[in-house]
């Protein structure tokens, strides 16, 4: 039974996608066969990986609407047992489609149901729409990552709300996994005091590794990399490599 954790934060830019990857990433250089969900109609986990988006000739939006084969559309990435089900701009149109669909908030359920990896990851898109209601509703675990900044737990109530809903309507199994801070900045008092303010909310539920700013980090997507790639020696490498760890402990 593969192990499936949502990575989810309505609000964008916050290194949702940088951690799906990353941790992904690691995960599969432990050994594990990982699988990344492209759920993010922006694609960035797709070409993150270094596919090209917009020459797919299928995607998540065909195992869903057209009953594509999951295997046929999975890609093999460059890190050997990690591997990809890509999504590009169709995937925006999947909420107005999935409105009138029988069982709409389980599509996604069965299309990984019979899949056989250790681990699969769902980057999920920025919104608490029927896309991320499907990502729940096909997830064992959560992971929040939080940006360290002074909005950062505007909107969490938010999201804590719908995974309570989803969890008592359709997947009773749905546990939180861990709330990761990103774009830590240590000059600052201010990430120092997001951090403690998610730690008295979530107790130990916040994962002790911290993920930093860092240029190294940024830079990796739009080289096609994961960070372990790009530059395996960099403090966003040495976080990312730690945080993975926690991940697998916690599993």
């Amino acid at each position: 039974m593969s192990q499936v954790i949502a990575v989810l934060n309505q609000k964008g830019g916050v290194g949702k996608t940088t951690s799906a990857v990353n941790v992904a990433a690691y995960l599969a250089k432990e050994g594990k066969s990982v699988l990344i969900v492209d759920f993010d109609p922006q694609g960035n986990a797709t070409s993150g990986l270094g596919i090209d988006k917009h020459s797919l000739e299928s995607t998540i939006y065909d195992v869903l609407f057209d009953n594509a084969n999951t295997e046929a559309v999975i890609k093999e990435t460059s890190i050997a047992g990690l591997y990809i089900l890509p999504a590009n701009a169709s995937l925006a149109n999947a909420e107005v489609h999935l409105v009138d669909q029988l069982q709409r908030e389980l599509k996604l359920k069965k299309a990984l149901q019979n899949l056989n990896y250790d681990f699969i990851l769902i980057d999920c898109p920025p919104a608490l729409g029927l896309l991320t209601v499907n990502a729940l509703a096909a997830s064992d675990l959560l992971l929040i990552p939080v940006q360290a900044e002074y909005y950062a737990l505007e909107g969490l109530s938010q999201l804590l709300s719908v995974v309570q809903q989803v969890k008592q309507g359709l997947n009773t199994n749905l546990e939180l996994l861990g709330v990761v801070v990103t774009m830590y900045d240590s000059r600052t008092s201010l990430s120092d005091q997001v951090y403690k303010e998610l730690t008295r909310y979530f107790e130990d539920k916040v994962f002790k590794t911290i993920i930093p700013r860092n240029v190294r980090l940024a830079e990796a997507p739009s080289h096609g990399k994961s960070i372990v790639e790009h530059d395996k020696w960099s403090k966003g490498a040495r976080a990312y490599k730690q945080l993975t760890k926690e991940v697998l402990k916690r599993v």
